[in-house]
């Protein structure tokens, strides 16, 4: 473990109302970045038409949005640690609020692409604090149990994202989805700031200035197990996005389902999604978070295989594409909850900086993801390119688990049985 030793876990003593209200709050905070992803992806083919773009210059306008989430919480997670979670959860909804106003207004796809990334930096304040003050206030199993939780409230998003967005559309335009993200920024900013507590004490901050944050990342990339952890969460994400920037063209443009067809087949994965993250806390009453971890990446690369043969064979038509995209999500729901909640436990003292290593790497491999995927699209038709993709993120994931986090000597070694016992 990092120097230091761990933190308690203050949230034992809190009751269970007091969990379920931080739950919710945090989770709907956190569904603003799902929200701002999801509820325009049954407009890009539109938007490409109507900005006269390419195909590859829309999906630039994820990618750039995806970027803005990872090198804004390089900054927002340690200004967190010095300054608290309020204050730059606080800021980051009033900016994502003006930011999506700009996107409603962009006249070109130059102009809509900057605000993206502009609503994406505002989207990692979000983001990179709801992790930080889980670690705040649990570690260890205790911390994959609540971000489980949390994930079946923020979880909901990409249910409801593309089909509010697809009536959206029907009514108001492109332009009326970052309206409505807008206006929503403005009612979370009221929730936050009436239901939110401080969770990290004046006396856990972190003080001196750019060199001690430095120093901070210094120790977190010298940690061998967090680092692999990251990269896997990183990987294992990125399976998530090139299904995400990849599936609107595939099922709109190749299998010709409406925009609000659309919105129900993804609603279909993300429901699969949701239901994998609840069932992870009933496992860890008998494995370990790591082995949960593994059977999920290993069930993703079972999965992705069987869409890039079923799609390069042109066997089982939609049902073919729809059926393992599904169980892929569905086994990416037990990683997502157990990567994370493993890696922050090791750097409690720096929660927000280590969810900001966290956070940057998922976003930053999915920003590099969106590209490749219209890239492969091209190359190969936009069915195969996606799936192409989606099998080499879940095989790099398999083996940073196995060669550099190599989960059968990590540091953490109580079992799991025993610790939920103890939560």
């Amino acid at each position: 473990m990092p120097a230091g030793g761990p933190l308690p876990d203050v949230g034992a003593s809190w009751t269970t109302a007091q969990r379920v209200r931080l739950v919710v709050v945090l989770g709907v905070l956190v569904a603003l970045g799902p929200l701002t992803i999801d509820m325009y992806l049954p407009a890009l083919p539109g938007i490409r038409e109507q900005l006269l773009a390419t195909e590859a210059q829309a999906q630039l306008t994820l990618t750039g949005l995806l970027a803005g989430l990872a090198l804004g919480q390089l900054v927002l997670g340690p200004l967190s640690d010095r300054f608290g979670r309020r204050t730059v959860l606080l800021s980051g909804v009033v900016t994502h609020a003006l930011a999506s106003a700009l996107c409603a207004l962009a006249p070109t796809i130059e102009l809509l692409t900057a605000a993206r990334v502009l609503q994406g930096v505002a989207s990692a304040a979000s983001a990179v604090v709801a992790l930080a003050i889980v670690r705040d206030l649990f570690s260890g199993v205790a911390a994959a149990r609540t971000l489980s939780r949390l994930t079946l409230v923020m979880g909901a998003a990409p249910i409801i994202a593309p089909t509010l967005g697809g009536l959206l559309l029907l009514q108001t335009g492109w332009r009326g989805v970052f309206v409505a993200l807008s206006l929503f920024a403005v009612l979370l900013l009221v929730v936050a700031y009436r239901l939110l507590p401080e969770t990290l004490p004046p006396e856990r901050r972190r003080v001196g200035g750019a060199a001690e944050v430095v120093r901070t990342y210094g120790t977190l990339v010298r940690d061998r197990r967090f680092v692999g952890l990251v990269l896997t969460a990183g990987f294992a994400f990125s399976i998530m996005f090139a299904y995400i920037s990849g599936s609107a063209f595939v099922l709109q443009g190749i299998y010709g389902l409406s925009e609000q067809q659309f919105a129900l087949a993804f609603g279909g994965g993300a429901a699969l999604l949701i239901g994998a993250t609840q069932v992870n806390p009933v496992l860890h009453r008998w494995f370990h978070p790591v082995r949960v971890l593994h059977g999920g990446l290993v069930g993703a690369l079972v999965t992705t295989t069987a869409l890039l043969v079923l799609v390069a064979t042109g066997t089982g038509g939609l049902l073919g594409v729809l059926v393992p995209l599904w169980l892929t999500l569905g086994a990416i729901g037990f990683v997502l909850p157990n990567s994370p909640a493993l890696a922050l436990t090791r750097h409690g003292r720096a929660a927000g900086t280590a969810a900001a290593v966290l956070g940057c790497t998922q976003f930053g491999i999915g920003a590099l993801v969106a590209p490749l995927v219209g890239v492969a699209g091209g190359a190969l038709g936009a069915a195969v390119g996606m799936a192409v993709v989606m099998v080499g993120a879940a095989a790099v994931a398999v083996v940073l688990l196995h060669v550099v986090v190599q989960p059968k000597v990590l540091d953490d070694r109580v079992p799991a049985r025993a610790v939920a016992a103890a939560t």
